[in-house]
């Protein structure tokens, strides 16, 4: 008896220890997310030139009534929905080539690593030399007798920012899918090859398979990146972009920037709950998987 009234007490003092660990960053959380957010949620219900008066979903029906906002949205969707999958596959890729060639391992992965540690002014600076009017690849055209191209207000302006969100976010994903790699049994491989399985076959049958997972949490989190390409954009091409790269973003800046707190408000809720939703159905397809593979 006194034994198992120990370990209750045990299991309490455990609990109010991790408590105590997680109180610092809970509070930071609270105070600088969840407070914020739970008050903006609020503004998108009230009008405050009417002293706070309830107005229901009036601002949500305004915000998508909007043009502006509908083509943010759209914008948005498209840039996830282009750069994610070449993001994830191209970082798969390296990966594997990286795995297989142990030798170039560490040189390329420090490579692939820099743009993470690379401040994001630095990182759009470059890419303003390269894609302005009068930038490099401009003057590399002229001399080719080829006409230059307003990148950046053009139909390549998606493509330029997808190329920037890919050279920001490759080295992340793949050092990800190096280490789920490096969690595959090579027991696996031998014992296919002794079954005569070749390259395709390992890579279909066992490399993809235990990989779900790595995969899952990757896609995952170029998505919820994808959300947050605005930085670069904004830097890039300024408040009121090329009609192809104006995001949700924008359209929340110029709405902080008109004081508009309401539709502000409103729009950044719409957002998080389309992520939300997203993120929720993409977990909720990772259990089905899991559950097949079972």
């Amino acid at each position: 008896m006194n034994k198992r009234y120990f370990d209750v007490f045990r299991t309490r003092g455990d609990g109010v220890a991790a408590l105590l660990f997680l109180a610092p960053s809970l509070a930071g959380f609270s105070v600088f997310y969840a407070v914020p957010f739970a008050m903006g949620l609020y503004e998108s219900f009230v009008d405050p030139t009417g002293g706070g008066r309830f107005v229901g979903f009036a601002h949500y029906r305004e915000v998508l009534d909007s043009g502006s906002f509908r083509r943010a949205a759209i914008n948005t969707l498209l840039f996830a929905g282009l750069s994610v999958p070449l993001l994830t596959a191209a970082s798969l890729l390296i990966a594997l080539l990286l795995d297989s060639r142990p030798a170039i391992r560490r040189w390329l992965q420090t490579a692939f690593v820099l743009p993470l540690v690379v401040p994001v002014a630095s990182v759009v600076a470059v890419w303003q030399i390269v894609f302005d009017w009068n930038g490099a690849l401009n003057a590399w055209l002229s001399k080719l007798g080829m006409a230059r191209v307003d990148w950046l207000n053009s139909g390549w302006a998606r493509g330029v920012t997808a190329s920037i969100y890919l050279w920001k976010n490759i080295g992340y994903n793949m050092i990800l899918f190096l280490a789920g790699l490096q969690t595959i049994p090579r027991s696996y491989y031998e014992s296919a090859s002794l079954d005569g399985a070749g390259m395709r076959g390992k890579l279909r049958h066992i490399t993809l398979v235990y990989l779900t997972p790595t995969m899952f949490f990757v896609v995952l989190i170029s998505i919820i990146n994808a959300f947050k390409a605005f930085r670069e954009t904004y830097m890039l091409a300024g408040e009121y972009p090329y009609d192809a790269i104006y995001m949700l973003q924008h359209y929340m800046n110029n709405m902080f920037a008109s004081l508009d707190v309401p539709k502000l408000a409103a729009a950044a809720a719409l957002m998080v709950g389309a992520i939300a939703l997203l993120v929720s159905g993409f977990l909720a397809a990772e259990r089905r998987f899991r559950d097949m593979l079972d």
